[in-house]
């Protein structure tokens, strides 16, 4: 259960065991829908208050962290920045991390959530074209997308640019869709969708993140990317080639479970949708 922790900012501060508890409605509105934006964090201190200088505040109504027990200063900090912070009693790995994230974000009442990596790899002035098809009514989820630039160009490791652009093309394959890249840390999700895929069903570890595209393919939600450039340096965090050989076999195992669904061989609790909860 969560525990209350005490804290200098008026932001709220909960610890989590495995599941979100109550988190209440602070931060800055934005005129008509509710965006909040979520980072999971790990080990994020030094990255994090550039990342959220970036962050369009007129624009965003709530930013949550969930910290998965770091090492380093990323709560203190996070609580000087006022941030609503929310730690885990245990770690709970990538994808239980984000788990609580949106439980958190849906908990307070968001109408589209933002996925922000805390690690400054990402640029989050692009939030609000982000989220404008959301809001439109138009997409149900949005990617950004470093391959519709110059990813080597932002010092992208070769090795990763040819197995993401060979994962892309074989889920582009599976999912029917014509995207440049599906392996980003800034995504966005419309309440609907959230609602509707099964989430918490899902790996707790880094292929969380595909597991998540096969089920809004699987229930006939509309996908969506813009243009964001790539930043990779010293102390942004990033999977090693081991971690990175094990995620690359695990995506390919969900596109293999994706495929036996969809022709009725073997049916996957995990890619059917759940009745959305009413407000």
């Amino acid at each position: 259960m969560a525990v209350p922790v005490k804290r200098p900012k008026p932001a709220t501060d909960k610890t989590f065991a495995t599941t979100a508890g109550s988190v209440q409605n602070a931060g800055t509105k934005t005129a008509g829908s509710r965006v909040v934006v979520v980072m999971p964090a790990y080990n994020a201190a030094k990255t994090l208050e550039r990342t959220y200088r970036d962050i369009p505040n007129d624009f965003v109504w709530k930013i949550i962290l969930v910290d998965d027990v770091s090492r380093d200063d990323t709560v203190a900090i996070a609580r000087h920045l006022g941030l609503d912070v929310i730690i885990h009693r245990q770690n709970l790995g990538y994808g239980g991390n984000q788990k609580t994230c949106y439980d958190a974000a849906l908990e307070a009442g968001a109408d589209a959530v933002v996925m922000l990596h805390p690690d400054y790899q990402y640029d989050a002035t692009r939030i609000p074209a982000l989220v404008a098809p959301i809001l439109a009514g138009q997409k149900d989820m949005m990617l950004g997308s470093r391959f519709l630039g110059d990813p080597l160009a932002g010092g992208m490791p070769r090795w990763k640019y040819v197995s993401n652009r060979f994962l892309t093309i074989t889920e582009n394959l599976a999912f029917g869709l014509r995207l440049s890249e599906y392996h980003t840390g800034f995504r966005a999700y419309s309440r609907h969708l959230l609602e509707t895929i099964p989430y918490r069903l899902n790996s707790n570890d880094f292929v969380f993140d595909q597991e998540f595209v096969a089920q809004a393919v699987a229930n006939g939600m509309r996908i969506g990317e813009i243009a964001v450039p790539t930043r990779y340096f010293e102390e942004a965090s990033s999977v090693n080639f081991r971690r990175s050989v094990v995620y690359g076999l695990s995506t390919l195992k969900v596109v293999l479970r994706f495929l036996l669904h969809r022709l009725r061989i073997r049916r996957s609790r995990k890619l059917a949708g759940r009745k959305p909860t009413t407000l």
